[in-house]
Parts: structure tokens; sequence; C-alpha cells
């Protein structure tokens, strides 16, 4: 999730079924920039969402997200889930020595 602007944001989210998604990373500026090249880099997909993106970074790293976010992030998770079924894996590329 990020928001574009003259800092990037991003946030960083973690779902596995079991329990509510967590926030695994928080970045703004060339942090948070790299956050976004390392998911593209991994096929991860990206959703641009500013103002979640906001309520997320105030959200601690490794923490669940508050049941106020649920419904914003269910439904970004849907779509992802949805776009992921229809859309090959990426391939890893090997990395060259």
């Amino acid at each position: 999730m990020s928001g574009i602007g003259k800092t990037s944001l991003a946030v960083a989210l973690k779902y596995d079924e079991r329990s509510a998604p967590k926030v695994v990373a928080v970045g703004r500026g060339e942090l948070g920039q790299r956050i976004i090249d390392t998911a593209r880099e991994h096929g991860v997909p990206l959703e641009t969402n500013a103002s979640l993106a906001e309520a997320l970074s105030t959200v601690e790293v490794e923490t669940e997200i508050p049941r106020e976010l649920y419904v914003a992030v269910a439904t970004i998770l849907a779509f992802i889930l949805r776009v992921s079924e229809s859309v090959p894996p990426v391939q890893a590329r090997p990395l060259r020595p």
C-alpha cells in the first residue's frame, strides 16, 4: 500500500488468514521507495491509497491492524486475491555473480 507524492509512503501488510493483517514495514521517503521497489521486484501487488497508507503508518510494526481499518484493508485484499488468481506468478530470476 502506498501513498505516492513528494515523499513516498509505503506500508507493507502480511496476512495469513489465521489472524488480522499485520503491518510488517512502514517507510517514508527513501525507505518508502525501497519498500515499493522491493515489492515490485518480487511481484507483490501494490495498491495506491494515500489516506489508508497514512492511517496504517501509525500502526506499530508487527502489530495487527485496528478494527477500524478492517473493511478498507479487506477490500484491498479481496482485489489482490482476484488479481493474483488471474495473473500467472512472477518467475524468480537467478542472481548474477
